[in-house]
């Protein structure tokens, strides 16, 4: 044993031993200490806890629930003090069974447990404690912005039903103007059906839901009670334990096929947050698990709005736009080769070998391509002024079936563009094909950055300079595959600029078409 010093108001400087320790669990939601007063010898047991347990435990009283009930309208986390004093031989022959149970081979977490339940029963209750949690700063502002949007907010908390609907309409997760549906209590499945009925004529209501609740409902009905809970524009679980959390998480994605991201900041966030698509851990008062379990760390919840609608929505258009220009990159080189073969009666002739190949998807194309990660649409000001812009994203345009398709005839159009043009403007020098089509299709792959390119960053420009002076450094070093005297003819060049053109300018003409006619949202943004 441990011990401490207690400063009571009325009896300071009291030095009392520590005889044992129940931690808190998420499960239990309390947690207990024995203490011993060294100078009188007596023990006594402590326990603080949730109101909702440590109603069963504590005597009878007729001013507990009122009052918690009082604390929670006024947003504040109630905590429930009781104690129960203990002669020495009860505590002996208490210390004797849990040592046993802590020593017991099977089922050890369960004895232990049940042991420490005997402990828990006609315990005096001393008081209870509200504490204020404070919302964070800028929280008002961060929900109002997911919300337009167009993220759907769910609240899983373990507060009492009126804490955790106060903290909703405070943090503005709930509009004052947007009327709460509380569902009731239900225990089986009747019960359930007939608050499932009265809730389906709310369902544009905010709900607040109890954990107990949630589970009856999704044992008997699932699927029903989610198709309500997603055209409502908030939910609120409270009273939700650790394990619930993770269950919706995974029942969210189950039966909306969206992308979920789980935000927690405590210990009984992990397993939520390990559920979700993408996990955000906060670090705060509550300590380090959530951030350390999480995808992403962030010291506050207003960063949530920048992560999501400016740093996500980015990740995403880069993606889509350097996912589908690779496929355009290796596919153009494919059709060249696959005209190239059919040309020549199907034989299996590589059109470029070696050093060319290699050449084509690294120092001639790849830094300009991947530099795609560094473009931007928008300022991140106006991505958080507009969030309406990620709202765009749900619609599914930039990376699609449709866009997929587009980049795939544009890959076919160039390609054919390329080798029918260069048969048949270098009939005479068709000996020369290799050096003709590899100059096209590299300046080609070029341009194509830049009609795909939104916002010039410098070392874009500075990776075309480079990928056309490594080019230029081929024509003089790989002679076996480029004729200096041919490439610097004035037939060659004319050729090849009519190459490049026909496979270039009626994309750029689109792009020119496009953003005078039919900009996108962005566009428009930019121009007012």
């Amino acid at each position: 044993s441990s011990g401490i010093n207690a400063e009571w108001p009325l009896r300071p400087g009291e030095e009392l031993d520590i005889l044992m320790i129940f931690p808190f669990t998420s499960e239990s939601k309390r947690m207990g200490i024995i203490v011993q007063d060294r100078k009188t010898g007596d023990i006594t047991f402590y326990m603080k806890g949730a109101d909702v347990v440590m109603t069963n435990i504590v005597q009878y009283n007729d001013w507990l629930e009122e009052e918690c009930d009082n604390m929670a309208r006024e947003g504040l986390r109630t905590l429930v003090v009781a104690k129960k004093p203990l002669s020495k031989e009860q505590y002996e022959e208490f210390e004797r069974r849990y040592n046993e149970a802590k020593l017991s081979i099977n089922d050890r977490a369960t004895q232990m447990r049940n042991t420490q339940l005997t402990l828990e029963g006609d315990m005096q209750l001393l008081c209870v404690t509200g504490v204020e949690d404070k919302l964070q700063l800028d929280i008002r502002t961060t929900l109002e912005l997911l919300t337009n949007a167009g993220i759907k907010i769910w609240m899983l908390t373990g507060d009492k039903l009126e804490t955790a609907t106060n903290i909703a309409i405070s943090s503005r997760l709930v509009s004052r103007m947007t009327p709460i549906y509380q569902f009731k209590p239900v225990k089986s499945r009747t019960e359930a059906h007939n608050e499932l009925n009265n809730f389906r004529k709310h369902s544009k209501e905010a709900l607040v839901i109890l954990g107990n609740s949630l589970e009856v409902c999704l044992e008997h009905y699932e699927a029903e009670f989610v198709e309500l809970a997603m055209m409502s524009p908030a939910v609120v679980v409270c009273r939700c334990s650790p394990t619930q959390k993770a269950a919706i998480v995974h029942l969210i994605k189950k039966h909306s096929g969206a992308p979920v991201a789980a935000i927690g900041d405590g210990g009984n966030d992990v397993s939520m947050i390990q559920a979700a698509d993408v996990g955000v851990g906060i670090v705060g008062k509550e300590g380090m698990q959530a951030s350390l379990a999480s995808d992403y760390s962030i010291t506050q919840f207003k960063n949530v709005g920048k992560l999501f609608l400016w740093h996500g929505r980015n990740s995403y258009k880069r993606c889509a736009s350097l996912s589908q220009f690779i496929i355009h990159r290796g596919l153009i080189i494919s059709i060249m080769q696959a005209i190239f073969s059919a040309v020549f009666y199907f034989v299996s002739i590589s059109l470029y070998q070696g050093y060319l190949l290699i050449g084509y998807t690294t120092f001639f194309t790849m830094a300009p391509v991947f530099l795609l990660v560094l473009d931007v649409d928008v300022q991140a000001h106006t991505a958080m002024m507009y969030p309406e812009l990620y709202k765009e994203l749900q619609k599914g345009r930039v990376l699609s079936f449709k866009t997929f398709f587009i980049w795939i005839l544009i890959s076919i159009y160039q390609g054919t563009a390329i080798m029918y043009l260069a048969i048949f403007l270098f009939q005479e020098d068709f000996v020369h094909v290799i050096a003709i089509t590899y100059t096209v299709l590299v300046v080609t792959e070029l341009l194509m950055v830049v009609v795909t390119v939104r916002t010039w960053h410098w070392l874009m420009a500075i990776a075309q300079i480079f990928s056309l002076g490594a080019y230029f450094l081929t024509l003089v070093f790989l002679k076996q595959y480029f004729d200096p005297v041919f490439i610097t003819s004035v037939n060659f060049l004319w050729k090849f600029v009519a190459l490049t053109a026909a496979s270039c300018l009626p994309l750029f003409i689109m792009k020119y078409l496009r953003k005078k006619f039919a900009p996108p949202i962005y566009a428009r943004l930019q121009q007012g």
